[in-house]
């Protein structure tokens, strides 16, 4: 078993809100465990407000308020460096950033300044981290732009100037310039065309392989964790209700969650309608009590409504969270193709 870079325990992150004598208290990320081992892709995949945004805030160190962290630890491992995000001083997460610890931001104009240079934008994330300067500096980035496969003259162009597969790139280059340890992508190939994201997929792939860094990799898209990742964890409602080696993932699932997002892919040669999951992710201001899936789950039985499942594990490397488990599997015949019978 490979050792680990980042351990995740009893996780649970609420937005904590007071408006006009009113508390409120969303619990977007609630008792999530895992970890990411040294050098794997590990895929993050769930539905949109299944909380994987702010589950990922919080790996990045992005804690910003109202969101707080009310129990649990997030401890790095990095060479000379520990850290626990939840206890960490700025000055400690300030040394980790971009050197260890870095981010692909969803949509590149998020991240670039539409009125600076994307050479004085690598200036601003990466000068203080490598402690490099003047051409010294301007050599590294240079080097780090012919390996994504971008001009030296991309340093003098605005976000503006560049397709929407260039910016992606010269984003791609910001989060890996330093060579960190530890990288997180969320939804990198958000609004691209389908060549671009295979492009861009491929290059993730690439540079995370060429600098042995551990990938936290982020998107609702389950084709592409079945092209990207080694292990997927999937969230639902804040929680972590299945994880896994992808290939069992696709064919052995045992969540009735990752079952239907299984199904729900679209197979050549097949054109039978597939099923809509009914429902929608619960409110998690006041989620329903047991397991959170349970008013959405075919397999539903009274224990699920009332008692929260533990995460267990199922098989070899293999864990999830359901009373009924050993049931999940006949959902899906990935051979056929037809997803979840009616």
């Amino acid at each position: 078993m490979s050792e680990d870079l980042l351990k995740v325990e009893g996780l649970k992150a609420y937005y904590q809100m007071n408006y006009f004598g009113v508390q409120r208290e969303v619990r977007a990320v609630d008792d999530i465990t895992m970890s990411v081992r040294k050098n794997e892709i590990y895929g993050i995949a769930g539905e949109s407000s299944s909380g994987k945004t702010s589950f990922i805030k919080v790996l990045a160190a992005a804690i910003r308020p109202p969101m707080r962290i009310v129990a649990g630890s997030v401890k790095y491992d990095f060479k000379g460096l520990a850290m626990d995000v939840a206890t960490a001083t700025p000055a400690q997460i300030e040394a980790a950033r971009w050197k260890h610890l870095s981010y692909i931001m969803q949509g590149s104009m998020s991240v670039l300044n539409p009125v600076r240079r994307i050479g004085k934008t690598f200036e601003d994330f990466a000068q203080k981290p490598l402690g490099l300067r003047g051409d010294a500096f301007r050599q590294r980035v240079l080097g780090h732009l012919d390996r994504l496969k971008l001009r030296p003259d991309v340093l003098n162009a605005y976000p503006h100037e560049l397709s929407g597969g260039m910016r992606q790139r010269v984003t791609i280059g910001l989060a890996t310039v330093c060579h960190p340890e530890f990288v997180i992508a969320d939804e990198p190939t958000t609004a691209l065309d389908v060549v671009v994201q295979k492009e861009v997929l491929a290059l993730i792939r690439e540079i995370q392989q060429e600098m042995g860094s551990s990938v936290v990799f982020v998107t609702h898209d389950m084709s592409v964790h079945a092209n990207m990742t080694d292990r997927v964890g999937i969230i639902y409602a804040g929680r972590l209700v299945e994880e896994g080696p992808t290939r069992q993932m696709f064919f052995a699932p045992r969540h009735p969650y990752t079952a239907h997002l299984v199904a729900s892919l679209p197979r050549i040669g097949d054109t039978t309608q597939r099923p809509a999951l009914e429902g929608r992710p619960p409110n998690l201001a006041n989620p329903p009590q047991g397991c959170r899936f349970h008013p959405r789950c075919p397999l539903v039985v009274d224990k699920c409504k009332s008692e929260v499942p533990p995460l267990i594990t199922v098989a070899n490397d293999h864990r999830s969270a359901c009373w009924r488990w050993q049931d999940v599997e006949p959902l899906v015949n990935p051979q056929a193709g037809h997803g979840v019978p009616a």
